[in-house]
């Protein structure tokens, strides 16, 4: 129960030492297969020599003992003599199968890592070889358990490894192994791991609560355990074990640098823990410790009633005694104290073999096919490290649905997530969600004891691609992706091929006709997909990020450029006009403007092959136009036309104005054009019938649209009857 502190390494261990141990266990070990194990372990590592100096077969030896420890059976002692053998030496697992038989050679390989393919960086291999753990595990979780008890070993004599090696291994273990270890429920492993990764990561946070860990002595807990026992003794509960613990310094490392407490203000540093027969009596005996101490309020928790999702079960509540130092209570059975200490592998230690508790098993491990499941539909395989980073957070909260069945979450799900814990049609359909009866927002983030109503939509209705980016558990990512990848292929194609073409069009990637297929298909076989138009639909709904795509598409694309052979090419010139025309199939001709229907940027517009001048262009409507293509003698003269890209900036539009006849009519007209700083070329203007007046203005325009708004403007003056374009 003491606190695990990080101690001297001591001697090597031998085998017999480890024999010893098994026998001293009394549990039915196989020692025959045992002692094959070592013998080939021993002669396969040979020589061979730890950083520390040590013979290598110490750390086999020593990863054994710890399983020895948690009351596993003979084929996981097996499995972790030769956890390295396949690894390090040249005996392969196909030998390890022939001589120990598959369970043997299924452990073995799923602890072994992936050291034949190379990988391009450091987060692939390490997601790699989680994914092939996880894929063992699935099968048989004693896979991890070995591997977590060697990555332990490897913590305990980290001071050999180069500084930059242990911070890496350090932060690894924090954020992936504890991470594991607590979800199995193997409580002693994930707090000695998690401290030793924090002695490694912030070795001056360690030290000083280490120290205030020992100014406070274990005397305050040794009387306080002495008070209950009695206490207990004289109200009828005689067979209480009653045992002290004080919290792990990482554990109260997270609440003084990351909640911001001080020392005296986290009030579970000390614990008393109360062993008892049966759960009637854990309910009993919590009446018992709230009549002799003052309990703190919202300090208690039911976790018997409600387990935690790795399977802990106990009631916990904080008090205070005179001494008016606070302290934790935690009042369980033995078998849940059993599961509390050794987590799924107590399944081994207390029952012969797998046998008889299936069931729970696959209740325990079903995260571990949800994760395996979510990443089958991402080609990513980083994206294994962030789901278990987010999945298997310590943090959990319970809410419950209108039924009252609770739903269990990690810290910061939000009421999406929830609707897809209930069920994935839920999820689908949901449209809100009420909270304690009150209408929340859609990504409102669920909180321990909240009633949770979805509100559910048409059954054809769907999710948004928007919640990818607001729900936390890959199971909800999971299911949205799914989702998007049955019911909108199409539209997942389209997106995806647009959303490709522009992240090359950004990164200036161009690809001819030829290369695009050929590109494509590189492309798709890199990101494990079996087509380009998978490749497309993945990006579409999400199981390929590009930012992720981006180092791999830039690769492919280096590749292509490099080994693409030069096509000899001789560009085309498209020459253009000064007056911003281009005119198919004819370089540097003579361009002049149609005074018939005086084109501007944005008229469709035809040229006309003159006899005398160059091309002449009118507006595609123009009755001159289509009156002279009605000839057949002049159907060869009009040629394509269309504005340049770059055309000029001014063309010349005359303007026939109709107006009321009155005095300073012309100085009104030319001053609205100064106004829109337009400038005019002629400006005639004469008396006209019925007490009117015309004028006719010839303006710089520089497209139809800015032609519109002088015509819009002119219209506004007094006494403009109508303004037309000439």
């Amino acid at each position: 129960m003491e606190n695990t502190t990080v101690q001297e390494v001591k001697m090597p261990i031998t085998y017999d030492d480890l024999k010893a141990s098994m026998i001293d266990s009394g549990r039915p070990y196989d020692f025959e297969m045992i002692d094959r194990a070592y013998e080939l372990a021993a002669k396969a590592h040979g020589e061979q020599r730890r950083r520390s100096g040590e013979p290598y077969i110490c750390h086999p030896l020593s990863v054994a003992q710890i399983l020895v420890e948690l009351g596993m059976d003979s084929e996981s002692i097996a499995a972790a003599l030769m956890h390295d053998v396949a690894e390090d030496t040249p005996v392969s697992v196909t030998e390890i199968r022939q001589k120990f038989g598959p369970e043997v050679a299924l452990l073995v390989d799923g602890v072994t890592k992936l050291t034949q393919i190379k990988f391009s960086n450091v987060e692939d291999r390490q997601a790699e070889n989680l994914r092939k753990m996880l894929l063992a595990m699935s099968q048989d979780v004693r896979v991890m358990i070995i591997k977590l008890c060697d990555r332990l070993h490897n913590m305990r004599t980290g001071d050999a490894w180069p500084e930059q090696k242990r911070r890496d291994k350090a932060l690894e273990t924090m954020e992936v192994y504890a991470p594991i270890a607590h979800r199995l429920g193997i409580s002693n492993i994930k707090e000695e791991l998690e401290d030793r990764s924090l002695h490694y990561l912030d070795p001056v946070g360690y030290e000083t609560i280490r120290d205030l860990l020992n100014k406070h002595g274990d005397e305050f807990l040794h009387q306080v355990c002495h008070t209950i026992a009695k206490h207990l003794a004289e109200n009828g509960i005689q067979k209480a074990t009653i045992r002290h613990r004080v919290k792990s310094i990482y554990g109260i490392y997270r609440k003084m640098y990351m909640q911001n407490k001080d020392f005296e203000e986290i009030y579970d540093i000390y614990a008393v823990r109360i062993i008892l027969d049966n759960v009637p009596e854990c309910y009993t005996a919590l009446g018992l410790i709230h009549d002799m101490y003052h309990p703190l309020p919202n300090r208690f928790k039911d976790y018997i009633s409600t387990p935690k999702p790795n399977g802990y079960q106990s009631l916990h509540t904080t008090v205070i005694g005179r001494e008016a130092i606070p302290f934790e209570v935690q009042i369980r059975t033995w078998d849940m104290d059993r599961m509390a200490e050794y987590g799924i592998a107590a399944h081994w230690k207390y029952k012969a073999g797998i046998t008889g508790s299936g069931d729970k098993l696959d209740e325990r491990l079903a995260w571990v096919r949800q994760l395996l499941e979510s990443q089958r539909s991402s080609a990513d395989a980083t994206d294994l490290l962030s789901d278990i980073k987010s999945d298997l957070l310590p943090e959990e909260v319970f809410a419950f649905t209108p039924r009252g069945d609770v739903i269990n979450l990690p810290a910061g799900a939000t009421t999406i997530d929830f609707a897809y814990a209930i069920h994935s049609a839920v999820g689908n359909r949901m449209i809100g969600a009420k909270v304690n009866n009150r209408i929340v927002p859609i990504d409102h983030k669920v909180q321990t004891g909240e009633i949770i109503e979805i509100i559910t939509g048409p059954e054809n209705r769907g999710p948004s691609r928007d919640w990818l980016n607001i729900v936390k558990t890959s199971e909800a990512k999971n299911k949205i992706r799914n989702w998007f990848k049955k019911e909108r292929r199409e539209e997942n194609i389209q997106e995806g091929r647009d959303a490709l073409e522009r992240e090359m069009r950004r990164n200036l990637m161009t690809l001819s006709d030829e290369q695009r297929p050929v590109f494509m298909e590189a492309l798709a076989r890199r990101n494990r997909c079996n087509s380009v138009e998978e490749m497309y639909a993945a990006i579409g709904y999400g199981g390929l990020q590009l930012s992720r795509m981006l180092p791999k598409l830039k690769e492919e694309y280096t590749k292509l450029q490099t080994t693409e052979p030069r096509p000899v090419t001789v560009e085309l010139k498209r020459m253009h006009s000064s007056e911003g025309v281009v005119v198919e199939g004819i370089d540097n001709c003579p361009i002049k403007f149609a005074k018939c229907c005086s084109p501007l940027p944005g008229d469709e517009i035809i040229g006309f092959v003159t006899r005398g001048f160059g091309v002449s262009i009118h507006k595609r409507d123009c009755a001159n136009a289509r009156e002279s293509m009605r000839h057949p003698e002049n159907i060869d003269r009009w040629v394509r036309a269309y504005w340049d890209d770059e055309a000029r900036e001014s063309y010349k539009a005359t303007l026939d104005i109709v107006c009321m006849d009155r005095p300073n009519l012309v100085s009104d007209v030319a001053l609205a054009l100064g106004d829109m700083r337009v400038p005019i070329y002629s400006l005639t203007a004469r008396a006209a019938e019925q007490g009117r007046a015309r004028m006719s203005v010839t303006v710089g325009i520089t497209n139809t649209e800015h032609l519109n708004s002088v015509v819009a403007r002119l219209k506004k003056i007094k006494d403009v009857v109508s303004v037309t374009r000439n």
